[in-house]
C-alpha cells in the first residue's frame, strides 16, 4: 500500500503553498546557488538563522511590524509562544547583535531560506517564500549604501536577468515635512493622496507644504531628473540632510556601477516599516514584479543597510537555463567513466540490472543520452 493515495484529502495543500516539481526545484536551487556564490566573492559570510524563534525574540522591536503576517504557535515543551518567520531581515539584527557582537565591523553577512507569511485575504498565492540577501553592518554611509545596490546589481548579472532598475526612495525626506506640518489626525488621507500620486488631492490636503509635495509627485523618475527638482526645494534644516544623502548615495552608486538604472521616487512609503534612510526596490523590464527590495534600518543600536532579493520571481525573469543532460548508464559503469560523464556536465542515471535494454529504458526514463560504444550517444 503506498504511502498516500492520491485523493483530494492527501493531495490538497493549504492556500498559499506549493510543491515544487523536478525542473522547478532544481532551477530554484541553481538560482540561489549563483545568488550566493555572487555574495560569497565580495566578502559577505553566509548565515543560518532557525526558521522557528519564540514570538518575543523575532517579533520584538524593529520586528514588531512584522507581526501582522506572521504565523504563530505554541511550544510543546516551554508552552512560550513561538513564530515561523515572515522575514528573515530581523534574524540577521539579532545575530549580529547577540552571537556577532565581537566580531570587526563593517559585518557583512548572507543568507538564504524560506519565510512563511500569513497573507492578505484573497492575495495568499505566496504565503511561502524564499529569500537571498546581504547585510552590511556598522558603518552609516553612502559608500555602504552603494555597494549593497552594486552587489545586488551583480548578483541579478549572474542570472542573466536584463533591463535590471533600481528604485529608490528616502521615505524620511517626505515624512519629515510632514510630520512637521500636519496635525496627526490629519495625515493619513495626505499620505494615502501620495500613494496614489493624486496631486489634486495633495493640493487640496498639503496646507503649507502642498507646493513642495507637489514637486516631490513630479519628480518621480529617472534619477538625475529627480535630483536636480528635489535640489530646488528649501527644506527645513531638520531634514535637508535626507535629501543630501540621498543625492550622496545616488552619487556612490553612479561610481560603483556607471551604467545602472536607476529611478527615484521620493513619496514611496509602501513597505518600508523599519527602515530609516534609503530604501531600495528591484524591478526588470522582464518581469512585473517586484525582484527584491532593502535598505538602511538599525540593528539593534548598530546602523545596518541590507537587501533581500526573491529567488522565486528572479527565476521568472531570468532567461530559461539549459537543462542538464541526462545519460543512462550501465549498473556496472566503471567508476572512470562515470566520472568523466559528470565532468563534463551529465547527469547519469544507472540501470538496475545488467539484462536491460539501455536505450528502450533511456527513452522511458526521459533521459537525453545513453552509454553506447564507451561514450555518450544522443537518443
Amino acid at each position: 500500500m503506498s504511502l498516500y493515495s492520491e485523493t483530494p484529502s492527501t493531495a490538497l495543500l493549504p492556500s498559499g503553498f506549493a510543491d515544487l516539481l523536478p525542473g522547478e526545484a532544481e532551477a530554484e536551487a541553481r538560482g540561489i546557488a549563483s545568488v550566493m556564490e555572487a555574495f560569497s566573492r565580495h566578502g559577505y559570510q553566509r548565515v543560518r538563522p532557525p526558521l522557528l524563534e519564540f514570538e518575543t525574540s523575532l517579533l520584538g522591536g524593529a520586528g514588531e511590524s512584522l507581526a501582522p503576517q506572521t504565523f504563530r504557535l505554541m511550544d510543546p515543551n516551554s508552552h512560550r509562544m513561538m513564530a515561523l518567520r515572515p522575514d528573515m531581515t530581523t534574524q540577521i539584527a539579532r545575530i549580529a547583535g547577540v552571537r556577532l557582537q565581537d566580531a570587526p565591523r563593517p559585518l557583512r553577512l548572507s543568507y538564504s531560506g524560506s519565510c512563511i507569511v500569513v497573507g492578505t485575504p484573497g492575495r495568499e498565492a505566496d504565503r511561502q517564500i524564499s529569500q537571498a540577501g546581504i547585510e552590511l553592518i556598522g558603518p552609516d554611509s553612502a559608500q555602504a549604501d552603494a555597494e549593497v545596490v552594486a552587489l545586488g546589481a551583480k548578483a541579478l548579472a549572474e542570472l542573466g536577468i536584463e533591463g535590471v532598475s533600481f528604485d529608490l526612495s528616502m521615505p524620511a525626506l517626505a515624512l519629515g515635512l510632514i510630520e512637521g506640518v500636519i496635525p496627526e489626525d490629519d495625515r493619513e488621507p495626505l499620505l494615502h493622496a501620495l500613494d496614489r500620486k493624486d496631486a489634486s488631492a495633495v493640493a487640496e490636503l498639503g496646507g503649507v507644504i502642498a507646493g513642495m509635495l507637489a514637486v516631490m509627485l513630479r519628480a518621480a523618475g529617472p534619477a538625475d531628473r529627480a535630483l536636480d527638482l528635489l535640489a530646488e526645494l528649501d527644506y527645513p534644516e531638520e531634514i535637508a540632510g535626507h535629501f543630501e544623502r540621498l543625492a550622496a548615495s545616488v552619487a556612490a552608486i553612479r561610481e560603483r556601477s556607471p551604467d545602472l538604472r536607476l529611478t527615484i521616487d521620493p513619496v514611496d512609503f509602501r513597505g518600508w516599516r523599519y527602515h530609516t534612510g534609503l530604501c531600495v526596490t528591484v524591478f526588470s523590464i522582464s518581469s512585473r514584479e517586484e525582484l527584491g527590495r532593502g535598505g538602511r534600518y538599525l540593528a539593534g543600536q548598530e546602523p545596518a543597510c541590507g537587501l533581500t532579493l526573491r529567488p522565486q520571481a528572479l527565476l521568472r525573469a531570468a532567461p530559461a537555463s539549459a537543462s542538464r543532460p541526462r545519460c543512462y548508464v550501465p549498473v556496472d559503469l566503471d567508476a572512470r567513466s562515470l566520472s568523466g560523464l559528470h565532468e563534463t556536465g551529465y547527469a547519469t542515471v544507472s540501470a538496475l540490472s545488467h539484462d536491460e535494454d539501455l536505450a528502450q529504458q533511456a527513452r522511458h526514463l526521459r533521459c537525453t543520452h545513453v552509454w553506447k560504444d564507451g561514450a555518450a550517444s544522443p537518443l
